[in-house]
């Protein structure tokens, strides 16, 4: 029984840890969340030309970001003529970024029609649809080789896709599709953050007029699990409520009780680091207290987090929503990182100390029953120590072991902050879009009151868990009674080192994970 539960110890400490280093499952209408911005290019190929609709679908977030530079007249309404204006000059970008050749001649796109339109989104916010209907002229009538590829924007993430037919010409093992899976941007699969399309670029193979097409690549996206659809369907009506034009007291309710439920739903999947707060707060052997404090910790600075990037992003039309979190990513892998490695410091020295020989007590010859002194002990030849002198050691040992104590408390306290910043200072995206939402209809206290409940829903959970690794550790130091050598006084003594291994190791992990994209060109 001793070693199933000390077993199950070092278990959740894994779990912990291998929940925080899996990738996260999107619940999002768009494929990377509401700050994608997402291409498609459908190309018609003709023996004398090619006809490409290049469609680009920004989500909520970078439509509001851009809504400032299409309302030139700053009335806070898009007129059609700001729409065509800013449809134009996006389309001419665009073609501009589209490199095509054919046989090693460079296309000249020119731009047929253009058109934006505004469509709902969540939380009553909107998505912009522009559309660039795109000639160039070119000479496919012989066998040849046409390459293209698609450099807009590329600094932002989103979902890439492009399909390619032939109009009275065959297409060679085609690397792209004849129909899109989208619906050209329209309707996207449910799960696509594992395998998100990226048709950036392509080599097609025209085998010329009057030829049929052979081979064809096919794409398949997973669907999306229960817990993804769960998550989906309750932020679905989260954002219906708060975007409503009428809000009841019983809809403000619901909401809030709906955005408790989205946290914490939110702290119970994967990545952020989050659950291995858990396993820290079970690692140095903590409190209830300290779950109380990570949890209240957690709230604060996602709170704070959500409020501040929703004011950066909205008055900073350059900066990009992915990049922001990611950079917010990065700081709270280095302090779950930093944590790992302070705890990893105290914890060698401990084990070492542990391993040393204890003092072996001797029963000195003519001694009075019960009078025992310590082999380190400074013994007089007539059978006497000097107790004045071991008294003041001892005062010595007791006033050092209190210092030593205390300033072991103010860094665990500064580690149990330090561990509910990293959970918090990633502000989750869904949080955001809600509160912008709120604000745009003029219920920012409504927003406000909805992100601090997604907050409290977060740190609910991680505080049940720390509650729960916390009440199985003081079980299982009840239930054990380690000795020196044994199977369970091994595993006492190495337990903090592998916590604290693991939670630097997750800490490296998160901040790579985070670090990669930011540092890496888009291509």
């Amino acid at each position: 029984m001793r070693r199933r539960q000390a077993g199950a110890a070092v278990a959740v400490t894994f779990i912990a840890v291998g929940c925080a280093l899996a990738p996260t499952s999107p619940a999002t209408a768009h494929p990377l969340g509401n700050f994608s911005v997402n291409h498609y290019h459908g190309l018609q190929l003709h023996p004398d030309r090619i006809e490409d609709l290049a469609v680009l679908d920004e989500a909520e977030l970078p439509t509001l970001q851009q809504k400032p530079a299409v309302d030139r007249d700053g009335n806070g309404t898009i007129e059609p003529a700001e729409a065509a204006a800013r449809a134009a000059t996006t389309c001419a970008a665009m073609a501009g970024a589209l490199h095509a050749e054919v046989a090693g001649h460079t296309l000249t796109w020119t731009v047929l029609a253009s058109n934006l339109t505004y469509h709902s989104g969540a939380a009553n916010l909107v998505t912009g649809r522009t559309e660039c209907h795109l000639t160039a002229t070119v000479d496919l009538r012989r066998a040849t080789t046409i390459s293209f590829e698609d450099t807009f924007r590329t600094d932002r993430v989103g979902w890439h896709e492009a399909t390619a037919v032939g109009h009275g010409i065959g297409l060679r093992d085609s690397p792209l599709p004849s129909t899109s899976i989208s619906d050209e941007l329209r309707t996207y699969p449910n799960d696509l953050l594992s395998s998100p399309l990226n048709h950036r670029s392509a080599r097609i193979q025209a085998l010329g007029a009057g030829t049929a097409s052979s081979g064809e690549r096919q794409f398949a996206i997973a669907a999306a699990g229960p817990i993804a659809r769960s998550m989906t369907a309750l932020g679905d009506r989260l954002n219906t409520i708060a975007g409503a034009d009428r809000l009841t007291p019983l809809a403000g309710v619901l909401a809030i009780l709906l955005a408790l439920l989205l946290g914490g739903a939110h702290a119970m999947l994967p990545g952020h680091g989050k659950t291995v707060m858990a396993a820290y707060i079970a690692g140095r052997r903590g409190t209830y207290r300290d779950a109380f404090t990570v949890g209240a910790t957690v709230t604060a600075t996602h709170t704070a987090g959500v409020l501040t990037a929703g004011l950066l992003l909205t008055t900073a039309s350059t900066l990009a929503g992915e990049t922001l979190l990611g950079w917010l990513g990065v700081v709270s892998g280095l302090l779950i990182a930093g944590i790992g490695a302070s705890l990893l410091r105290s914890a060698l020295p401990a084990r070492r100390k542990h391993q040393l020989p204890q003092p072996q007590t001797l029963v000195l010859a003519g001694s009075a029953p019960g009078a025992h002194v310590t082999a380190e002990s400074d013994v007089t030849a007539s059978g006497h120590h000097h107790g004045d002198s071991h008294r003041h050691d001892h005062d010595h040992e007791h006033e050092h072991h209190r210092g030593h104590h205390h300033h072991h408390h103010a860094r665990g306290r500064a580690g149990l902050l330090g561990m509910g910043i990293a959970g918090g200072i990633v502000p989750s995206p869904s949080a955001l879009i809600v509160l912008l939402g709120a604000v745009a209809l003029g219920r920012t206290w409504f927003g406000v009151l909805l992100v601090l409940a997604y907050g409290l829903g977060m740190a609910a959970t991680l505080t049940l868990a720390g509650l729960l690794l916390v009440g199985l550790h003081q079980r299982l130091h009840r239930g054990i009674s380690p000795r020196p050598g044994s199977w369970t006084g091994r595993l006492a003594t190495a337990t903090p080192i592998l916590t604290a291994s693991l939670v630097l190791v997750v800490g490296a992990v998160l901040t790579l994970r985070a670090v990669w994209p930011l540092l890496t060109p888009t291509t």
